[in-house]
């Protein structure tokens, strides 16, 4: 009985990984990669144009992450099941994709048959997340932050200054100094640069 291929679009700033994802789901009979990008904004402008049924998302991208992607299209094509594959396993970032409704978790060295199983998992309604991946998220446990100083803590990762954050923010000078060394106090960071490095690697912000 001939199924319908499940059509995918991968999403990945490398440019060779994306090449040779695709080439090796193009091998499965049942699945076609109907569309390709390299940033977050161009992955939400094919989705729309294809309308794929699973988006495969580098977590992290220039311009919107692959948690954002996600967040979007549930808006956007609430038919389009996500997954994110990540060289960078933070255990925060597994929560938070979850939050979003992304359907599959998994590192980037995941072979191209387990790949292509996942990918049919999650468009027949099933959920993937990647046992290390989640043994991980389970030991770091939650965020020390509150969710003023997560907004403030991400605001500062991207090197933007204490007046822009404030401006940004809508908050005052003073507030966002007193959020940044509360967050950096929690984290037993020096500094609000030390408190950022911290907070991403345990995929905080």
């Amino acid at each position: 009985m001939n199924r319908t291929p499940v059509r995918v679009l991968l999403a990945d700033d490398e440019h060779l990984i994306r090449g040779a994802l695709a080439a090796l789901l193009a091998l499965e009979d049942d699945i076609t990669v109907v569309a390709e990008a390299a940033s977050g904004g161009e992955a939400l402008a094919m989705a729309t144009a294809h309308r794929p049924d699973v988006a495969v998302l580098d977590l992290q991208m220039p311009g919107l992450d692959g948690i954002e992607v996600a967040a979007e299209l549930r808006h956007r094509l609430p038919e389009c099941r996500t997954m994110i594959v990540t060289g960078h396993g933070r255990p925060g970032y597994l929560k938070r994709a979850l939050e979003v409704g992304v359907r599959g978790f998994l590192p980037k060295t995941v072979s191209a048959s387990d790949l292509a199983r996942i990918i049919r998992t999650v468009q027949g309604g099933g959920r993937y997340v990647d046992p290390e991946l989640a043994a991980d998220a389970i030991s770091s446990g939650d965020s020390p932050l509150t969710p003023r100083e997560t907004d403030v803590l991400e605001l500062a990762a991207h090197g933007t200054s204490i007046a822009e954050i404030a401006e940004r923010a809508a908050l005052s000078p003073g507030t966002v100094r007193n959020y940044l060394s509360s967050a950096a106090t929690k984290l037993g960071a020096e500094n609000r640069h030390a408190a950022v490095r911290i907070a991403r690697e345990h995929g905080w912000i």
